[in-house]
């Protein structure tokens, strides 16, 4: 039996809160759209697992300590899937704490993620990036 897409999501959440690359990336279809929000260190929209990776996952921790995003609550709109939390994270140039509220939303069919989309205060992330 295929999995829930809020499954699917819990899954990739406790992925990343675990830091498990593999396992976050491992529902991903193979042309996923993961688009980062215009003002966001890593905006635009990559195509593909490694593109996320390599324009997402090792920019932010290559410039921020202890990156974390804390989930508040998922809603379950069958083929879509929204995630509503924080961002939290000190800037390793500027060392000044982030924190920032956040909202993701999932497209899934066919029991992968087709497409990402990050809404957040980028205001908040650019004051903690300056120094």
């Amino acid at each position: 039996m295929m999995r829930s897409n809020l499954l699917i999501i819990v899954e990739h959440y406790a992925a990343s809160a675990r830091q498990d690359i593999a396992a976050m990336m491992a529902d991903l279809a193979d042309d996923v759209q993961w688009t980062e929000m215009a003002g966001f260190p890593c905006a635009g929209t990559y195509i593909g697992k490694q593109q996320i990776i390599e324009g997402v996952f090792k920019v932010l921790g290559s410039e921020w300590n202890d990156y974390t995003f804390t989930l508040e609550r998922l809603i379950d709109g069958g083929d879509s899937i929204v995630g509503i939390g924080d961002y939290s994270a000190s800037h390793r140039q500027s060392g000044k704490a982030m924190k920032a509220r956040v909202v993701h939303v999932w497209q899934l069919s066919g029991g992968k993620i087709r497409k990402f989309e990050q809404f957040t205060d980028t205001l908040l992330v650019a004051q903690a990036m300056s120094s």
